[in-house]
């Protein structure tokens, strides 16, 4: 089985074991000289190969079974790592290779070649090699449905994405839609119910002068004029809840300072408004104004429900490109909610993102509350 190398031991009883230890190795072991040529190739190694081991011993194994990758273009004999062992006295291990049959097809191999040296010189190299094409089967098949699975994740991630997106512009229309129908709610109740209870208050005043002389029915008179009154406040509270007119006339800055205005005549807390000119002299756009202000009205309204503050503070400023719109106070303030659950947060959020802005809540137990929120500059 062993070509005639001289550098080799022809002692019988040490040539009879090492023949016996090559052929109970499973895996194919052969041996090359300095030129290449196959010195020593066990059994298990020829057959896996398509050879008897007489056919291969001789052989330069580099054009016998390295020649080519696995996509059959030609590796030059300088790249073929199985001789880099002896050419340059390292060994190495490699799984990513193929070697090539007689029959001309080929097989991913995993192979280890190591320098055969005798005394101080190296004489050749020692090659162990496998066919490894059931794992390398596994391991496409395993890439393959990690593939399939890494398509399919950004396939319905992609899905989750459009559906969350129409969502978002179904969120947007539907508040667009709401501020239509509040807006035109107001006008139907301006025009039909306020100018009902101005006239039955004309109608009252007009009854009371006529009758002047009667106490008893006068002092009747004026419990229905406090009756006319207070629900014409009361209107005039749904009509700026619905819609607030100082908003569509003066624009969102005059509509935030009434709207503290507001709160601080119906509630013991006080309220500032702080917004320099240059900011007071921009106009935002009717549906940005108008969602900028619901945004500030829920804020203040969770303020005047929750917070148990003393003073509230708006601000308005421009930083870095930005708009930003500060309402803080002296509140008992809040865990803030890594994921908001709550309608009003996630409104204002929604309404936020809708004008490619971004909403921060910052908040600690009994430290207040302070929400900013930030616009592109640009948009101004």
């Amino acid at each position: 089985m062993f070509a005639n190398l001289h550098q080799l031991s022809h002692h019988a009883a040490w040539r009879r074991q090492l023949e016996m230890l090559l052929e109970s190795a499973g895996e194919g072991i052969y041996g090359v000289d300095l030129r290449g040529r196959c010195i020593f190739i066990n059994r298990a190694g020829a057959e896996m190969l398509g050879y008897t081991p007489d056919e291969v011993l001789g052989r330069n194994m580099h054009y016998l079974i390295h020649h080519s990758h696995a996509n059959e273009v030609l590796m030059p004999i300088h790249d073929c790592r199985i001789f880099n062992a002896f050419r340059e006295g390292r060994g190495c291990r490699v799984d990513d290779e193929v070697l090539w049959r007689q029959d001309g097809t080929s097989f991913p191999a995993e192979y280890a070649s190591y320098p055969i040296q005798d005394e101080q010189s190296v004489v050749g190299a020692v090659v162990t090699f496998s066919d490894i094409s059931e794992r390398k089967k596994s391991e496409w098949a395993a890439e393959a449905a990690q593939a399939e699975l890494e398509h399919r994740v950004e396939e319905r991630t992609s899905q989750l994405r459009a559906a969350h997106e129409s969502l978002r512009r179904l969120s947007t229309h539907m508040n667009s839609v709401r501020e239509e129908e509040r807006a035109h709610i107001a006008r139907d109740i301006h025009d039909d119910l306020g100018a009902s209870l101005t006239a039955l208050q004309l109608g009252l005043n007009w009854l009371r002068q006529e009758l002047a002389p009667d106490v008893h029915r006068l002092q009747h008179i004026d419990r229905m004029l406090d009756v006319a009154d207070t629900a014409m406040g009361a209107l005039r509270r749904i009509l700026n809840d619905l819609r607030p007119g100082v908003l569509d006339h003066l624009g969102l800055w005059a509509a935030l300072e009434w709207l503290l205005e507001d709160l601080q005549s119906r509630s013991p807390l006080q309220c500032t408004f702080d917004c320099p000119e240059e900011i007071e002299r921009c106009r935002l756009g009717k549906e940005a104004e108008t969602a900028v202000y619901r945004i500030a009205q829920e804020v203040l309204t969770n303020i005047q429900r929750h917070a148990q503050a003393r003073t509230v503070k708006l601000s308005a400023r421009a930083v870095a490109g930005e708009l930003q719109l500060v309402i803080q106070d002296d509140g008992k303030g809040m865990q803030v909610p890594t994921h908001p659950t709550s309608f009003g947060l996630l409104g204002m959020q929604e309404r936020a993102r809708a004008l490619g802005g971004k909403l921060q809540i910052s908040s600690g137990v009994g430290c207040g509350t302070a929400v900013t929120l930030q616009l592109n500059y640009a948009i101004i």
